[in-house]
């Protein structure tokens, strides 16, 4: 065994490159976020069915949307933290077995007190696969590469998302509502059994403690020729307080950040969980309403390219996002006036979509680069869990107003003016963002000294 260590494990990865054993693991990662999306659509794409069946008011669906994203936000922090405790391979094969068990269990319910059960722990898996998929995606790539490959993984959520759209479109008229959710639960069960077998535990997880008789067949495989014993021990995370994010003048670009995040995220969540049903409301056929929600998650893949090569180009990312953000108002509230008529209500989607949807993902790629290096995990953790509440409070919040006798002009006007908010607090972001950059320019030879 070697005496001393002297190699870091980014260094082995670059000098590896993206072998085949590394897109082996990083491909079924992908498949997950594409379930992930197909299976958190599902719910509002089927709603309107749903409700007619059970006879039950629209309305009560915002409380059905908001617990499967609250189930997300508790499986994020629980399987986040038994991951790095425990290791990525177990807490992702525990998620993903859980998710779609419960979504062929959806069908067999009756209530809305028993969709709220299912809705609850079909989260909880999702959620709790994010944090894996992702840490598998950034510990098998190397170091130039990962924030493109995570940011491509990603996008296998929206994704997901335009896939589950045109099938549902397809299935529901002819099998029901029931289908959407067999297929959604039986395509991720085809998963268990290629993670279970051919799913490594992470690399970096081995590397960091110690435990070199699992790390040196995934080297092999790898390419490496680098000895697991040769491997340099990662000092142990600092956590930094919550509290660091309020002070050197920090604290009104936070809470600029946090404002954006749940803006957006509200406005995100409004439109893909409530267009199907005031689609319907409206007069547009099922098929219509159903492809508007694909043809909105399109739109936001596609706007995050864009958008993203907008703030690349200029250099001036708060100032682009701003811009989505208020033209993205405009386009949400003009889905409220397309009637019934469903080219209308594609086009207008489609617009949203790409500028208020492909803005708020653009944000969270933002946000890791508001803070310096030192506070960028706590600063990301946070900016996305109030993000995640935005998420909750959308749907609900959608619920309560079409509860009140709102009609869908009212709702899409109320979710573009919550866009237009989010413009206002990127375009304040924007100034501080520059501010801060100053500041820790300034402190950094200080801290050098």
């Amino acid at each position: 065994m070697s005496s001393k260590a002297c190699v870091s494990f980014d260094t082995v990865l670059d000098s590896t490159g993206l072998s085949r054993y590394q897109v082996s693991v990083i491909i079924p990662c992908a498949l997950v976020a594409m379930s992930d999306g197909f299976d958190t659509q599902s719910i509002g794409l089927v709603a309107p069915d749903i409700a007619s069946a059970w006879r039950v008011s629209p309305a009560t669906f915002g409380l059905v949307f908001g617990i499967g994203m609250f189930g997300a936000l508790v499986g994020a922090l629980l399987f986040g933290l038994s991951s790095d405790r425990f290791g990525r391979r177990p807490n992702l094969i525990a998620a993903v077995s859980l998710f779609p068990v419960v979504t062929l269990v959806t069908p067999l319910v009756t209530s809305i007190d028993g969709l709220l059960v299912v809705r609850f722990l079909t989260g909880l898996g999702l959620g709790g696969a994010l944090p894996g998929i992702i840490s598998f995606t950034s510990e098998f790539t190397p170091s130039r590469m990962r924030p493109t490959g995570v940011s491509l993984m990603v996008r296998g959520f929206p994704l997901g998302a335009v896939i589950g759209g045109v099938v549902a479109a397809k299935l529901i008229p002819t099998f029901g509502w029931q289908s959407v959710f067999y297929l959604g639960g039986a395509l991720p069960l085809l998963l268990i059994p290629l993670f279970a077998l051919r799913l490594p535990e992470s690399a970096r997880y081995l590397a960091i403690n110690g435990d070199y008789a699992r790390l040196r067949p995934i080297l092999e495989r790898m390419g490496s020729s680098v000895r697991a014993e040769d491997i340099a021990p990662e000092a142990a995370a600092t956590r930094s307080p919550a509290t660091s994010l309020f002070t050197e003048g920090r604290a009104c670009g936070t809470l600029l950040l946090w404002a954006t995040l749940f803006l957006s995220l509200l406005v995100s969540y409004v439109l893909v969980n409530w267009v199907p049903i005031m689609a319907r409301h409206s007069g547009v056929s099922s098929v219509g309403a159903i492809l508007g929600v694909a043809v909105l998650n399109l739109g936001g893949i596609l706007g995050c390219l864009v958008l993203g090569r907008l703030t690349d180009r200029f250099r001036r990312p708060a100032l682009v996002l701003g811009f989505a953000y208020t033209l993205g108002g405009i386009a949400v509230a003009s889905i409220g006036l397309t009637g019934a008529s469903g080219t209308t209500l594609l086009i207008a989607a489609f617009l949203a979509g790409f500028l208020a949807l492909g803005a708020q993902i653009c944000t969270v790629a933002f946000s890791a680069d508001f803070y310096e290096t030192a506070l960028r995990a706590t600063g990301v953790g946070w900016a996305a869990a109030v993000g995640r509440i935005g998420a909750i409070v959308g749907p609900v919040l959608g619920g309560l107003l079409i509860g009140t006798g709102m009609t869908a002009p009212g709702l899409f006007l109320f979710t573009g003016l919550a866009s237009v908010a989010a413009a206002g607090a990127a375009f304040a972001l924007g100034r501080r963002s520059s501010g801060t950059l100053r500041q820790q320019l300034r402190r950094a030879p200080a801290k050098a000294g």
